[in-house]
């Protein structure tokens, strides 16, 4: 015992204990001797000498800070509530059993001396909290000897601060709630004297309580008359029906209990059901549930209006209990404030739901799910029009901020959807949720919400949790709802077109949708007329996101034979409008609609009027969504009696793909071409002017692109000029293999010229191949060589350079034009016949 030696040596010497850093240091010693005490056994008086100490310490200046003080009562209460039952280790050594008796109820003791010595100390509310915050977990524990510990110690504080002090706290008694919700749990409890116990302790609590309310009033109060009195109003214990001494007690102190009281009671309610699964024997674990949901429930019916403002704190107590509540009845007891609080305050309850982490874990879930299968249930016309509401909010606020509420909602949508006794209200307003989700679909689209990952079970043991992508969530959201309401056929179409892929793709999110409503319309979906009349207020609304969205699937709706109903305006007028939108998609989605009504004959005429502005409205636009509206004006041109006057639109239409020949995605490519042979076969003669000019300006794109190895070409005299034109645009493409083959049509092209050719125009060409010398890619570099030394040995031979050309220079050192090795990149100077060739064309120049 040299450290209790040292302790009271220090004891003698007030100055060194003034010192802030003494003190600490010894109280930090001894705690650390009572933490290497066995935590099986007590077979020693250390602990109850080291508390004894710590006590006198706590008479001595300076007082400890808050932190230090929780973490003293923390080491102390788990070193002496940690031990077995007096009992087991009197059996455990039995020649020992008075004198561990003796010593038990001695540090016991001690530790209550302390914690008095503490309250004393810091006679606040903080210093109270500081002190009862450590025994509440002890008080739910599966083990009786602990929980006796814990009430017994607690009733022990609790009546010290009574009795010792003229005790008023201006800012209200601290954690009342979580004390008096722990306590009446413990009324409860299997063990009798627990019970009885924690019944005493509530008496002392509400004493308490009216002392204070008392002390406000100024009126005198005799301590010990008050406390007879209460007991004998609020008592006697009731061991065969405990739960009734519970209702007494909650209805009693509603005058004490304000909104942070009632939430703080129904968290204390919920922390005694944590615990229950612990408890030995069924019997004592069906007794501790009750007491938790006769206090959840009897709180709520009494006092529920009181808990409107800390509904999502509840909510959110809920949510993070409930992943340690595992045992299926005591789930159900802690899911008990959710319907009850919902039967109410539905709004509120739905609001503070939708704020849940996403995505939903079976915790979450289950508490949407409370909402309808449990009573009092709410009703499900009102949850599902809020549900509504939430999913029609973007999840962009206009701070900018990310908000998670449309995909919360999309999410509570999905969990009430597999409970059958909400189809028939879902069916009511199944429009309006289809609609509202697939905008959700393009909201969401690249959105990333901080904090949400995939849930644990959806990945690989070890492995980090997968990014949680939002937009994925909602088409999943979309399925489900489809599903339930009999669209199997939509969905496994939808599934085999790879629609839901292009549903989540900013690009072709409006295909996805068309995809969709055509997979609806082909498969007579029995929602499409309330759909359709639906659609058409909602096409002019929202953002741009939110039109386009709507127009996809309204432009497919007018396949059907109610279109006709519908006035001219809102269909044919209004895809005529579509056509000079800003939008390229929307100008797109106008073409197809207007398309779908040319089927009608009544509307075919009309339609056609307007292929002039359909095609003029194709320019500059991106070659995927000129892919897709030429897909469709193709039927529009199908027949034979198209008149003269159509040939502009032709010729307009061959404009518009041509610039898409040399397009990066080769499908672009390829779909141009083939739609511009189309397009062609439709020419009929006699050929316009315009025709023929657009028809050779085509040749040297088609055989650039296609990479024929043919390079010899048609040298039409007046289009010489654009084909080099043309041929010199495509040696800045992008592709290699363009830029390659424009640099061999050139060498063919150039020597072909030679009555035409202007000085101007060659410079050009040299300046042309002066770069591709250049090329990052060695094979355009070396047949740009080879092209120079064809078309000066052409020139040379025909002798039909201008005079004084910059090309020609007699002096080898001032030829700009020289293909010399050392101006090339390394990894071009590899075949030696290039490197000869290019020798032969320089001595030729020295002749």
């Amino acid at each position: 015992m040299a450290l209790v030696e040292n302790v009271t040596t220090l004891q003698k010497s007030q100055d060194l204990l003034e010192a802030e850093g003494e003190k600490k240091t010894m109280i930090k010693k001894i705690m650390r001797q009572i933490q290497e005490e066995p935590l099986d056994s007590l077979s020693s008086s250390v602990r109850k000498q080291a508390m004894e100490i710590l006590t006198q310490l706590s008479h001595t200046q300076p007082t400890l800070g808050m932190r230090e003080r929780s973490e003293l009562v923390n080491v102390c209460v788990h070193s002496v509530f940690s031990l077995p039952s007096v009992q087991a280790m009197q059996e455990k050594d039995e020649a020992k059993a008075e004198t561990i008796q003796t010593l038990y109820h001695q540090t016991l003791e001690a530790l209550q001396t302390l914690l008095k010595a503490l309250f004393i100390e810091d006679p606040t509310p903080a210093g109270l909290k500081s002190i009862l915050e450590a025994l509440g977990p002890w008080m739910n524990s599966g083990k009786a000897h602990e929980r006796a510990r814990a009430v017994n110690t607690n009733v022990s504080v609790l009546n010290h601060m009574l009795l010792t002090l003229p005790f008023f706290m201006p800012l209200g008694f601290p954690a009342l709630g979580l004390l008096l919700g722990r306590l009446i749990l413990r009324i409860g409890d299997p063990d009798e004297e627990i019970g009885c116990e924690a019944l005493d302790g509530i008496i002392i609590l509400y004493t308490t309580l009216e002392l204070q309310k008392r002390a406000r009033d100024k009126e005198e109060t005799n301590k010990k008359e008050l406390y007879e009195s209460n007991k004998h109003f609020l008592g006697p214990y009731n061991p065969v029906s405990p739960c009734q001494n519970i209702l007494r007690v909650i209805e009693e102190f509603g005058d004490f209990l304000g909104p942070q009281q009632i939430k703080d009671l129904l968290l204390a309610a919920l922390e005694g059901l944590k615990g229950s699964s612990e408890a030995p024997g069924k019997d004592s674990r069906e007794m501790m549930q009750l007491a938790s949901e006769v206090m959840l429930s009897s709180v709520l019916e009494w006092y529920c209006h009181r808990a409107l403002e800390v509904i999502p704190e509840i909510m959110q107590g809920i949510y993070m209990q409930l992943s340690h509540i595992q045992e299926p009845r005591a789930r159900q007891v802690a899911l008990l404030p959710v319907s009850l609080l919902a039967s109410s305050f539905m709004t509120e309850v739905v609001v503070a739901l939708l704020m849940c982490p996403l995505p939903l874990n079976s915790n979450g879930a289950e508490m949407w799910r409370q909402l309808i299968l449990c009573k009092p249930s709410c009703d499900v016309r009102d949850l599902l029009d809020l549900l509504l509401g939430s999913l029609k909010e973007k999840p962009i606020t206009k701070e900018g901020r990310a908000s998670i509420v449309p995909l919360a909602a999309a999410s509570g949508l999905c969990e009430l959807l597999s409970i059958n006794s909400c189809m028939g209200r879902v069916r009511r307003i199944y429009p309006q949720l289809l609609l509202a989700l697939l905008i959700q679909v393009h909201y969401h689209i690249g959105l990333n919400l901080p904090g949400c990952v995939a849930p644990p079970k959806d990945t690989k043991k070890g492995a980090q949790p997968s990014p949680f992508v939002p937009v994925r969530w909602v088409v999943k959201v979309v399925k489900t709802l489809l599903l339930r309401m009999g669209c199997s056929y939509e969905t496994t179409f939808l599934e085999d077109q790879g629609g839901w892929e292009l549903m989540e793709q900013v690009e072709s999110h409006h295909r996805g949708v068309a995809l969709l409503a055509r997979a609806m319309v082909q498969y007579s979906c029995q929602e499409l007329c309330r759909i359709l009349y639906l659609l058409i207020p909602l096409l002019e609304r929202g953002d741009e996101k939110h039109r386009i969205t709507a127009t996809a699937f309204f432009v497919e709706l007018l396949q059907m034979e109610q279109v006709r109903r519908i006035p001219e305006e809102y269909s044919l007028g209004r895809m005529a409008e579509g056509l000079s939108h800003h939008d390229p998609i929307m100008k797109v989605l106008s073409i197809r609609g207007l398309v779908i009504l040319a089927r009608r004959s009544e509307k075919t005429a009309k339609v056609k009027a307007l292929l002039p502005s359909m095609v003029k409205g194709l320019k500059n636009m991106d070659g995927m969504l000129v892919v897709e509206a030429v897909h469709n004006l193709k039927a529009v041109f199908k027949g034979r009696d198209q008149k003269l006057m159509d040939s502009a639109v032709y010729v307009e239409m061959l404009q518009i793909l041509l610039p898409h020949f040399s397009d990066a995605r080769e499908d672009v490519r390829s779909s141009c071409i083939n739609l511009y042979g189309k397009v062609v076969q439709k020419l009929r003669a006699p050929r316009t002017e315009a025709m023929e000019e657009q028809l050779v300006s085509t040749l040297v794109p088609l055989l650039l692109t296609m990479q024929e190895g043919n390079s010899k070409v048609n040298t039409h005299r007046d289009s010489a000029f654009i084909f080099l034109s043309q041929s010199l645009e495509y040696a800045k493409n992008s592709r290699a293999s363009l830029r390659k083959c424009s640099v061999m049509f050139i060498g063919s092209l150039v020597p072909c010229m030679e009555s035409i050719m202007t000085e101007d125009r060659l410079n050009e060409v040299k300046a042309a191949l002066d770069n591709l010398r250049h090329d990052p890619e060695a094979s355009v570099c070396i047949y740009a060589a080879q092209v120079q030394d064809h078309i000066l040995a052409s020139c040379w031979q025909n002798s039909w350079l201008p005079h004084g050309n910059s090309w020609v220079c007699y002096s080898a050192t001032t030829h700009r034009w020289s293909p010399s090795c050392e101006n090339l990149p390394t990894s071009h100077q590899r075949r030696s016949w290039i490197m000869q060739a290019l020798g032969s064309w320089k001595m030729s120049l020295k002749k």
